[in-house]
């Protein structure tokens, strides 16, 4: 099966958004299910699935109520911070911008390369780089 690294022609910003921060504190294999996640002005939800595919690495978010039931897929490049002690995962995203994210759905592959594509480009919007 092809991943989304394969679909990119060279390095890029997108390529660094699909994969840990080095300094997030991310261990290969570490089991995120149920982690709370928090963006940078609040909790949005828990991790619901999460890979740790090279060059297509996202978590799942199950929004809850607070956003209707929405699931969201968040490149792992968002993370900035993992806890393993309090079970948290922070994300350099405030809550609107999660809110505003396009919507995933779960009949969609998470590693769908059209999909990647649109949200690269909603995320990247948000990169300081």
């Amino acid at each position: 099966m092809m991943n989304w690294a394969t679909f990119t022609k060279g390095a890029t910003m997108s390529d660094s958004l699909w994969g840990y921060q080095p300094s997030s504190g991310h261990t290969v294999g570490a089991d995120l299910t149920g982690y709370s996640v928090e963006a940078t002005d609040g909790g949005i939800g828990k991790v619901d699935k999460h890979s740790d595919e090279v060059g297509s690495a996202y978590l799942l978010v199950d929004t809850g109520v607070w956003i209707f039931g929405k699931d969201v897929l968040l490149p792992a490049g968002t993370v900035t911070r993992i806890d393993t002690e309090d079970r948290k995962v922070y994300v350099d995203l405030t809550k609107d911008q999660v809110k505003e994210s396009p919507e995933f759905d779960r009949h969609q592959q998470a590693d769908d390369p059209a999909y990647h594509e649109q949200l690269s480009a909603y995320y990247l919007a948000y990169r300081v780089m």
